[in-house]
């Protein structure tokens, strides 16, 4: 099984690749609409601007491929703004569309706190979870972000909070999503990784 890395030019795609390699996992890097709709298990990376996400979508023609590989099934995870472009909107940039997989828009976290939410952080697990199996209710994930889904409508496994709750691991049938970087989180990254690698396979 192979995954593929969907590189439309955010800044952790290497360091993914990396942590993936780690785990002895074949991956490659495509932002070939072809290659997307042919994927056996998809990966969606994400830094920086939301707009910045789905304006490459749309403008590599990837939206479609992506859309019909997750509704045929095919294993898809999602990493921080690969998390947030699965709703519908943005409150980062409204006028643009997300995936509209899951209803709800993402929104700023509360401007009480200090954004980014910048570090280390711990989960609160909601109902039980496969790719969250075999991980610690007390471990700690590195976040990088100052917006998020605060209203997820039962599609969250676990919570975060930073000023308010929000979703910081999604499953759904073979949607998975995760708010923080599993690749900057150490050990229990790698497992949950590799726990979505078992998943895919």
């Amino acid at each position: 099984m192979k995954v593929t890395l969907i590189d439309y030019g955010a800044g952790n795609v290497t360091s993914v690749e990396r942590a993936l390699q780690r785990l002895g996992a074949v991956s490659h890097r495509s932002n070939s609409p072809q290659c997307i709709a042919k994927a056996e298990a998809l990966l969606l990376p994400g830094v920086g601007h939301y707009a910045a996400l789905i304006r490459a979508l749309d403008e590599r023609a990837l939206r479609a491929p992506l859309l019909d590989a997750i509704q045929r099934g095919v294993p898809f995870l999602g990493v921080c703004l690969g998390l947030q472009a699965l709703y519908e909107t943005s409150e980062e940039a409204p006028e643009l569309s997300g995936l509209r997989l899951l209803p709800g828009s993402v929104r700023s976290l509360p401007s009480t706190v200090k954004l980014p939410h910048m570090g280390w952080n711990q989960l609160r697990f909601t109902r039980s979870s496969r790719l969250l199996e075999g991980i610690s209710a007390d471990a700690y994930f590195y976040f990088a972000h100052s917006f998020a889904a605060t209203n997820s409508n039962g599609e969250a496994v676990a919570l975060c909070n930073h000023g308010a709750d929000f979703a910081a691991v999604i499953e759904k049938q073979n949607i998975f999503a995760v708010q923080f970087h599993p690749e900057k989180s150490g050990d229990v990254g790698a497992h949950l990784l590799q726990n979505f690698l078992r998943l895919a396979a």
